[in-house]
């Protein structure tokens, strides 16, 4: 893996352009994401955190947030990991999972036993630790979605 790793409360000088690259990528508002950024900001550890990999260019490449809620009808199931997407000429290195795992711990740190998150993209989150929970409602399109879980590490 060649990229950098980091939290965007530690570089918030990328939180701008955070903001642009994820919602260049999800499609939803780019004020979203930099609202969410600058909670991460002002609140210190905890939900929401943002983290992102930078090439050795310094261009984000890679990039995942964990938030209180990811459009589902199950507010129970919190906080969730949401928006993670590595550039197609950087998959298959690994930073995927990374940014898992770097999620995983961060939030284990703060306190967090447990996260969640909302995919059709089963056998990768299974390969990466992660297991089917149960089913909730899109709360956008009222369809099924696929809930998985897995433990933080080291939460106290």
């Amino acid at each position: 893996m060649s990229g950098v790793m980091v939290s965007l409360a530690a570089r918030p000088d990328l939180g701008d352009r955070a903001a642009r690259w994820f919602s260049a990528h999800w499609g939803v508002p780019e004020a979203e994401y930099r609202a969410s950024i600058q909670a991460s900001l002002a609140q210190g550890p905890g939900v929401p955190q943002w983290y992102v990999t930078l090439s050795p260019a310094g261009e984000i490449v890679a990039g995942v947030g964990l938030i209180p809620q990811d459009f589902h009808d199950r507010p129970d199931l919190t906080p969730n990991l949401c928006a993670l997407f590595v550039e197609e000429a950087w998959r298959g290195q690994g930073l995927a999972r990374a940014l898992l795992d770097l999620a995983r711990r961060e939030a284990g740190a703060a306190g967090i036993p447990r996260l969640y998150l909302v995919t059709d993209h089963t056998a990768f989150y299974e390969k990466c630790g992660w297991t089917y929970l149960t089913q909730a409602r899109d709360t956008e399109t009222g369809e099924p979605i696929r809930v998985y879980t897995a433990a933080t590490e080291g939460a106290r």
